[in-house]
């Protein structure tokens, strides 16, 4: 089982520095759907790796990272309406 949610905790890490990744590099910037969408299901899957092997630190910063993709999905929303 440690495999599975290590492949898991991994993908969410490599989409949220993907994201971070585009953003420096100009590719896409805060604004854009992807950058919210990048960070929130990395953050779900970091999430999911922690349920195997709890660390309340990172619960908590995979938490607040999801509250805030949340956040910026609602602000990408509003300003597309």
């Amino acid at each position: 089982m440690d495999i599975i949610f290590n492949i898991i905790g991994i993908s969410g890490v490599a989409l949220i520095l993907f994201g971070y990744f585009l953003l420096q590099g100009g590719k896409i910037d805060t604004t854009n759907l992807s950058y919210h969408l990048l960070n929130l299901i990395g953050a779900i899957l970091i999430l999911i790796s922690l349920y195997w092997k709890p660390n309340i630190p990172s619960i908590i910063i995979e938490i607040c990272w999801i509250n805030i993709s949340i956040y910026g999905l609602i602000q990408w929303k509003k300003n597309k309406g």
